[in-house]
Parts: structure tokens; C-alpha cells; sequence
């Protein structure tokens, strides 16, 4: 499979997600979800100039590039310029709103002082794998690449000139391609489109309409005739109107101060996070994706495309933010509630479908992070409903958490591992017993809120005192056992478990989960640590000691945890300068990655990462802005 490390532009709808790379190649298209299923290897598009073989729109040596969304769409522009025949190029792509079609519009402009005669052609290749192998057909002038469960579709507005559906790539450079099959056993095949001639000056347009269809649950004939007779030009002027007003009705926050060009990029991330959002959740059962893959290949890592409940609970404090309290409640009323196995915890990770994702391990901090979420947002709301909906949830995972945490203070190791918050060390954690801590806390608040909704249930008062009797305790002992066990006096500083590694992950006993004041000494003297053994030259910071992930590089959630902690030390200047960080390792589009060059400070690994982008919203919120009556959704 050809390795595509980087999506730098990403459009979509709620069913289907395509992403793109800055010179406008399609890197991958999900359908029916936003995870899942993921269709192109790769999808290679050029253009054959009267004798020349294929000029490959996406990597030419002549070709130059640039590339921007329609402003405040999901729909992206890239300007291609091939120097050599003096061709100009304007590719347009975006998907409607509710019509489950990649458009992508082509205009060629031929701005030499000769005709050029134009062919363009398109070679794809679909994933495959032995129990469901790719096929391809050319019928009614469309290029279906089909499998038992799926067809791919490629049809345009142009009648086409040649196809091919087995062995391509043996002539597909020649920019001639021809078989005497309709029909062949080949997971690549290819179409051309005969432009005709462009005149000096003239300018001609193709509209390329890409689709998938679900073969168990909808006809293709059907289909492929709804397509065919689509208005396009309103369906863009839609798609256009619905993503501004997506963006106003979400834009809760108003960026205080002169717009310098620094607050302009600020407002670039901000408009971008509100408008990715949509991109990653599963609006069927509130999962959240916390990212586009990346790695299909596991050559790095177990790969991106699920949920995770941790993930999501931080993602889903931005989602208030943003006025997105439905998108909340659905990932925690119908997502958790679903996913939730019958003893109380969360695995680790999970398609946006419910179903279990592939994992390596536990996290117990995923369980507590969900408890904690679910309080979190009731603070936002002030719902007493959301609270009650969600109470047995919480309680079932609360027990599992006094079990848990009854094995680590008797010593039953056993039964106490837990992968820290990176997946990477077994063992008991600060973070994680600071986020049991929160979830604790939580969870004793929501019984005094809700005791007057059951007044009149008298034995359940007196077993909700009684819990919250016990859950009080807890939270002496769990802080109690983080000082004596993973405050280390000869480093002065808290550590993160039994490595004696200082970890950016300890900012979370400040916040979010309020174990210590940020002002208490033995916290002051964490960050201290933290600031001589994980900053690097560039002002980013590492996770952790020695982390060499991806090459060892600052996150940027890293800095914006420790713009958190200054903003509630109420250091607002020290906060600015860790959140400049984020701002300019941002692409050009306005994307957060994962991870960020310490070289050239561009994006290391995973743009558009959700986590990022939700602790942008976060911090952003408590840095530059007066927030506006949104009303939610």
C-alpha cells in the first residue's frame, strides 16, 4: 500500500470524508462513517498534452502549486500551474451536503501561444484484501471498481474516451490507455476523457463525480441515476451556504484585541477547529474519530481512527464550547452508554460505530475520564436531566473504579494494570489515579445535585449519603497515596510512575482534575522539572523524559497543558507564550498536528489531530475571548 503519512486538507460530510494532500491528490475517502471503511490506495490524476506521456496533476517536476478553502467552507480550492506547456489549472473539490458524491471540478486553461490537445485521465487503485477482492467494469460510461460489500464509482459530465481495467500500470504512463475487457479481476483500472483541442486563451471545465455504494443496503442503479441528475452548480452554492452558517452558529467566541497578523492565524485555527468537527464525529451514535489516519500500514503506530473515551471527553469540553451540547450528549447518552462493558469500565479504543476497536491493553483512566466528562458538562448546561440520564452509567463505573482502586492501595498488582495516558508503560500512574480522583469528586456532586429529584425515595437518599460517605474518603486516601507515592524528594517534583520519568501528564493534577493548587510547592517544583528535562530549543515540549515517538518531538497538547496550568496560577502573559506554540506549528490551512518539527516546525505527525484542536478551543477560550450567548443547537 503506498504510504500517505499526511492529510493536509479534509473535506466531507457526515457519511463521507475525503482528505488531500497540499498539491490536491486524494489520499483517502471513508464511507458510510468517518472511520470507517477507507477505500483508496491511491488515486493517481493526469493530463496527456498532445504527444507528451501523463503529466500527473498532484507530482510533476513543472508543476506549482497552490492551494486554500473557499473562506469559511469545507470546500477546497488547488491551483495547479505546469510551467512547461503553460497550462493553468483550477481543481475544485468539496462534497454536498446531503448527497454522498466527491465533485471535483476541473478548469484548464491553456495560457501557451499553441493548441494543446488535452486528454485527462484517471488511474485508481482500491484497497484489497483476499476475503473481499477488488474487481473492475466499465458499464454505462462509469468506472465502477467494486467487492462483495462495496462499488467505487468514477462518472463525469464527459463521454469517456478509453478505459482499461486490468494491468494499468504496465502503460499508464504513456498517457494511452485501451483493453478488450468490460471487465477484470484487477483492484486498479483507468479512465480517460478526451478534452479536445484548447485554443491559445480557451478555457474548458470537467466534472469528475466520485462515489461509494454500500451493497448490502442500497441500490447502485438507483443510485448512480440520483447522481446523474444532480444540479452541481446549486449543489456547491449549498454546500457553501451550509458551511457558513455551520461556522456562525458555532462561532460562540469573539477574539478580543487588534487583528495583527498573529490574531489572524489564531482566528484561522479557531474557524478551521469549528469547522473539522463535524468531520470526525459520528452523528448516528456521537463516537468521536480523534483524527483521520495516517498509518494504515502500522509503520509508527496502532494507528488514529477511533474513539477514544478519554479523547473524547476533552474533545467534548470544546464541543460545549462551541456550542455543540447535542453533539455532547449524544456521545455520552447514546456512545458511552453502548460502549460500556457490564462490569462498569471502557476498553480502550472503539470504532465511531460503538463496535470494539482493535487495542493492546487497559487504560483506567478512559473509565474515569468519562465519569469526570459527564459532571464537566453538566456544569456547562446546569441539565439536572442530563445528570439523572446518565446516573446509573456513572454509577456502574464508579464501583469499578473503588475496585480498582481498593487493589492498588492492598498491593493486588495484578489486578491494578493499567497503560499510562501514551499506551506505552503497564503499571499504576499519577495522571491516572488523579483523573480516579476527579472522577470520584464528580461523582459526589452529582449526588447533591440531584438529591431533591429524589425526595421522595427515602432509601435512596440514605444509600446516595452513604456512597458519598465512602466516595469522600476515597479522595483523602487516592491523594494521600499520589504524595506518598509518586512525590519524589530527591527530585523535588512529582513523578509520573514507579520510571521516575517526569511527564507533561502530571499538569493534570493541577488541571483538569484539581487535585493541588497550581501555587502548592510540590507542584511549583514539578514544573520547574518539567521545564529543564522536557523543553526543547524551539519552546515546544516533549511528553515525557526521553521520548522518542515518531522521532521525539514537542505535541502541542503539551504546551497548552501548560498554558492551562499558568492561566490557573493566573499568569495570563506566561500562559500567551505556551500557546503561541501551538499557533504557529499550525498549518497553512489552519490544522493542529500531533506532533511538530523541532527543525522546521511543521507538522511532525497527524494533522488535524482532535485532541489538539479541543485543547486549542479550551485555552483559547480562557486567553483572548468574550464569549456570546450561543444558545447551543
Amino acid at each position: 500500500m503506498k504510504e500517505k503519512f499526511f492529510n493536509d486538507a479534509i473535506i466531507g460530510n457526515k457519511n463521507l470524508i475525503a482528505s488531500f494532500s497540499r498539491s490536491g491528490e486524494l489520499l483517502r475517502l471513508y464511507y458510510p462513517q468517518v472511520d470507517f471503511k477507507q477505500y483508496i490506495d491511491f488515486m493517481n490524476i493526469g493530463i496527456k498534452v498532445n504527444d507528451s506521456g501523463i503529466i500527473y496533476l498532484h507530482s510533476d517536476i513543472n508543476n506549482i502549486y497552490t492551494q486554500e478553502y473557499v473562506e469559511n467552507t469545507n470546500i477546497l480550492k488547488t491551483y495547479i500551474y505546469n510551467s512547461y506547456f503553460k497550462l493553468e489549472i483550477k481543481q475544485t473539490d468539496f462534497v454536498p451536503i446531503k448527497q454522498n458524491v466527491l465533485v471535483k471540478k476541473y478548469r484548464i486553461k491553456n495560457n501557451n501561444t499553441i493548441d494543446l490537445n488535452i486528454n485527462f485521465l484517471i488511474h485508481s487503485k482500491l484497497l484489497t484484501n483476499e476475503n473481499n477482492k477488488v474487481s473492475g467494469i466499465f458499464k454505462d460510461n462509469i468506472l465502477m471498481q467494486y467487492t462483495h460489500d462495496s462499488t467505487f464509482g468514477i462518472m463525469s459530465d464527459f463521454n469517456a474516451l478509453s478505459f482499461q481495467i486490468n494491468d494499468t500500470s504496465s502503460n499508464i504512463m504513456s498517457g494511452i490507455i485501451g483493453g478488450k475487457d468490460y471487465i477484470g479481476m484487477s483492484d486498479d483500472s483507468s479512465i480517460s476523457y478526451d478534452i479536445n483541442v484548447l485554443k491559445p486563451g480557451e478555457e474548458k471545465e470537467i466534472t469528475i463525480l466520485m462515489f461509494v455504494n454500500n451493497n448490502k443496503s442500497e441500490n447502485i442503479v438507483d443510485k448512480i441515476n440520483h447522481i446523474k441528475k444532480l444540479d452541481l452548480k446549486n449543489e456547491y452554492e449549498s454546500t457553501k451556504k451550509y458551511w457558513r452558517k455551520y461556522l456562525k452558529d458555532h462561532s460562540t467566541m469573539v477574539i478580543d484585541g487588534e487583528q495583527s497578523d498573529y490574531l489572524k492565524r489564531v482566528d484561522t485555527i479557531y474557524k478551521r477547529t469549528i469547522l473539522l468537527f463535524p468531520l470526525l464525529y459520528n452523528s448516528e451514535t456521537g463516537g468521536i474519530s480523534a483524527g483521520l489516519e495516517v498509518d494504515e500500514g502500522f509503520k509508527y503506530c496502532g494507528r488514529y481512527s477511533y474513539c477514544w473515551p478519554r479523547d473524547a471527553v476533552y474533545i467534548c469540553k470544546a464541543f460545549d464550547i462551541l456550542g455543540m451540547k447535542k453533539e455532547t450528549e449524544k456521545f455520552y447518552k447514546n456512545f458511552c452508554k453502548n460502549t460500556q462493558s457490564s462490569n462498569g469500565m471502557w476498553e480502550q479504543r472503539f470504532y465511531t460505530d460503538g463496535r470494539l476497536a482493535p487495542s493492546w491493553g487497559y487504560q483506567i483512566d478512559e473509565t474515569a475520564s468519562v465519569v469526570y466528562g459527564v459532571y464537566d458538562h453538566y456544569c456547562n448546561t446546569k441539565d439536572k436531566k442530563f445528570l439523572k440520564d446518565n446516573l446509573k452509567m456513572c454509577e456502574k463505573a464508579i464501583k469499578y473504579l473503588e475496585l480498582y482502586i481498593e487493589n492498588v492501595f492492598n498491593g493486588n498488582l495484578k489486578e491494578t494494570k493499567s497503560y499510562d495516558i501514551w499506551e506505552e508503560n503497564e503499571g499504576i500512574h499519577a495522571y491516572s489515579l488523579a483523573s480516579i480522583f476527579s472522577a470520584f469528586e464528580s461523582m459526589i456532586k452529582i449526588y447533591n445535585i440531584l438529591e431533591d429529584e429524589f425526595k421522595d425515595n427515602r432509601l435512596k437518599i440514605e444509600q446516595d449519603k452513604e456512597r458519598v460517605a465512602k466516595l469522600e474518603n476515597y479522595l483523602l486516601n487516592v491523594k494521600e497515596y499520589i504524595i506518598k507515592n509518586f512525590y519524589d524528594d530527591n527530585k523535588k517534583s512529582f513523578i509520573r510512575n514507579k520510571d521516575g520519568k517526569i511527564d507533561i501528564s502530571l499538569v493534570g493534577l493541577v488541571y483538569p482534575f484539581k487535585l493541588f493548587s497550581p501555587k502548592e510547592k510540590k507542584i511549583v517544583n514539578t514544573i520547574e522539572k518539567m521545564h529543564l528535562t522536557l523543553r526543547t530549543y524551539t519552546g515546544g515540549y516533549l511528553r515525557y523524559e526521553g521520548d522518542r515517538y515518531k522521532g521525539g518531538n514537542p505535541w502541542v497538547i503539551a504546551n497548552l497543558w501548560l498554558a492551562n496550568y499558568y492561566l490557573d496560577l493566573g499568569e495570563k502573559k506566561k500562559a500567551e507564550e505556551y500557546f503561541k506554540f501551538s499557533v504557529i506549528s499550525s498549518t497553512e490551512h489552519g490544522f493542529l498536528p500531533e506532533q511538530v518539527n523541532n527543525t522546521n516546525m511543521k507538522p511532525a505527525w497527524v494533522i488535524g489531530l482532535a485532541w489538539s484542536h479541543a485543547m486549542f478551543i479550551t485555552t483559547l477560550k480562557r486567553l483572548y475571548s468574550n464569549e456570546k450567548d450561543n444558545g447551543g443547537k
